[in-house]
């Protein structure tokens, strides 16, 4: 595969993701796909859209998990609400990712990713390693499946995220970065933060935003690339210091609207491939 493949988060049935058909029609090679409705993944099913894959050419890099009930309203609602973190929901949403997984083994994909949640920054919180067991429960089951477990930044600061890793301690877990995230959560700047984790950064979401009055305390406000405070040329930049050459997943998230989605995704195909050829 080529350096810095462009790709797209796509979705079949559900999610914030294009449809494999716009994903196409942009011309990407790559995608990363938000899992499917529970009772949409069948054999049946994966080898249908394999063959969908084939006919258009495209690479499946990931399989995102995604859980009723996550809502991404404001910060303290995704606290509440996302990932493995509410005790609640964590054995039903932990059972439901290694579905996830094996459906991702199905389709041939050796990468599952998802929102670990707000992992406490108190390691002495019992939470915190509740959460612990919870990951390296998903990460054992990953590596019977031959495949990689990687947590989406963005809740945490990047020593939160490291620390977390190191507890976890499986050698199949590894990062999805989302520089975008940082701002949106005020979790730390992104291009720091990605020179601190950049060892176990095995893929990456290309996404923008402008920081919050208030980070931290408030939302900030993703927008098109290129237009908010990442800096893209920046990011890319880091990407080849820290070594990073696998896939540049656009993710731009208003499927209400999806006709300025697939307008402002494929202005991002533009803006990377421009920066691409200007990098090497």
């Amino acid at each position: 595969m080529e350096k810095w493949p462009i790709g797209v988060f796509a979705s079949i049935d559900a999610g914030l993701g294009v449809k494999l058909e716009v994903a196409h029609e942009l011309g990407v090679p790559t995608i990363q796909l938000h899992a499917p409705a529970p009772a949409t993944r069948t054999p049946q099913n994966a080898e249908a859209f394999l063959k969908r894959l084939k006919e258009y050419g495209m690479t499946l890099t990931a399989v995102f998990g995604g859980f009723e009930g996550e809502s991404y309203a404001d910060i303290p609602t995704v606290a509440r609400t996302v990932g493995l973190v509410p005790p609640a929901t964590r054995d039903a949403r932990a059972r439901e990712m290694k579905e996830i997984a094996d459906f991702a083994k199905l389709l041939g994909c050796s990468v599952v990713a998802l929102h670990v949640g707000f992992v406490p920054h108190d390691k002495h919180d019992p939470l915190y390693l509740q959460v612990v067991t919870v990951t390296q429960q998903i990460c054992d089951h990953c590596q019977r499946n031959g495949q990689s477990l990687h947590l989406e930044t963005g809740q945490e600061p990047a020593d939160t995220l490291l620390g977390f890793i190191h507890d976890v301690g499986r050698p199949n877990l590894f990062i999805n970065f989302d520089p975008a995230n940082m701002i949106l959560y005020g979790s730390g700047e992104p291009i720091a933060a990605l020179r601190k984790v950049g060892r176990f950064v095995r893929s990456v979401h290309c996404k923008d935003a402008k920081w919050a009055a208030r980070p931290g305390e408030e939302w900030g406000v993703e927008v098109p690339l290129g237009e908010g405070d990442v800096g893209m040329e920046n990011y890319l930049r880091t990407l080849h210091e820290i070594g990073y050459v696998g896939p540049l997943t656009i993710e731009r998230e208003i499927p209400q609207e999806p006709e300025r989605q697939k307008a402002e995704i494929a202005h991002a195909v533009r803006l990377l491939t421009e920066l691409k050829a200007r990098i090497g």
